[in-house]
């Protein structure tokens, strides 16, 4: 489904990319951990189109993402759905607008049809009757599953989840958790989820990919991790303080 071939990115004179090599299995759900401002998101971020590598492809069913611009870029991203970092929900907008924002922008739904479709993602995400209220009056928690309901409006093929329990107590990051293997297994989706939080990742993952100083220096199976012999990525899961790992990297 998504093949990532020494991929290089600088920005000024800070290599964050560095020939970064990862191939993301169709129907997979991939997490990518790594320290904070380690590139997560900046990879994110060149698999839907939104960054273009320096060097390097990014193949999306055998097509090169990062060679596209408008209307075969628009087109291919409408195979992905997005849950950003703060839910990144328009203020100004109800939650059904919210929902409906891809079907609006890029189709000619009928609005009754938009309006079932939007009412059927929030019962998936398991919110019901709130489509009038404004991203003001819900929680963080709820802020999370309505930009998980977009995400999933436009029936993606792939789905992108950008650090989805930051921001909510260890509960509600538990039931977000949980959200997502049950969307992941009902709906069939290709997921590439980035985080530093070990817990949602062994709870989600098929594979765990982790990204250090631009490249992919190992992944497996929760289980291959956990059992790791790499003294990086063994201080990273563990979260301790000592080890290969500068503390001010």
């Amino acid at each position: 489904m998504i093949e990532i071939i020494n991929l290089c990115k600088n920005f000024g004179k800070k290599e964050v990319l560095k020939n970064l090599n990862l191939t993301i299995k169709s129907g997979e759900t991939t997490v990518i951990i790594g320290r904070s401002g380690c590139g997560k998101s900046v990879l994110l971020k060149h698999i839907i189109g939104i960054l273009k590598p320096d060097s390097g492809q990014v193949l999306i069913d055998g097509k090169d993402i990062s060679k596209m611009y408008g209307k075969e870029l628009n087109d291919i991203r409408m195979k992905f759905g997005m849950l950003f970092q703060g839910a990144a929900l328009f203020d100004s907008l109800t939650v059904w607008e919210n929902v409906a924002f891809g079907m609006i922008e890029h189709t000619a739904t009928q609005k009754d049809a938009m309006l079932a479709r939007v009412r059927e993602c929030l019962g998936l995400v398991g919110l019901g009757g709130i489509e009038n209220l404004k991203p003001a009056e819900l929680s963080g928690g709820m802020k999370k599953r309505v930009g998980l309901a977009r995400a999933i409006s436009m029936k993606p093929e792939i789905v992108l989840y950008d650090e989805p329990t930051t921001g909510v107590d260890p509960i509600m990051g538990d039931a977000i958790n949980d959200l997502i293997k049950e969307l992941h297994d009902k709906l069939k989706v290709t997921s590439i989820a980035v985080t530093h939080d070990m817990k949602s990742a062994y709870k989600i993952a098929n594979r765990i990919a982790m990204l250090y100083e631009g490249k992919i220096i190992e992944i497996g199976t929760p289980q291959e991790i956990k059992s790791t012999k790499n003294p990086v990525v063994k201080q990273f899961i563990h979260g301790e303080a000592e080890g290969p790992i500068a503390k001010d990297h």
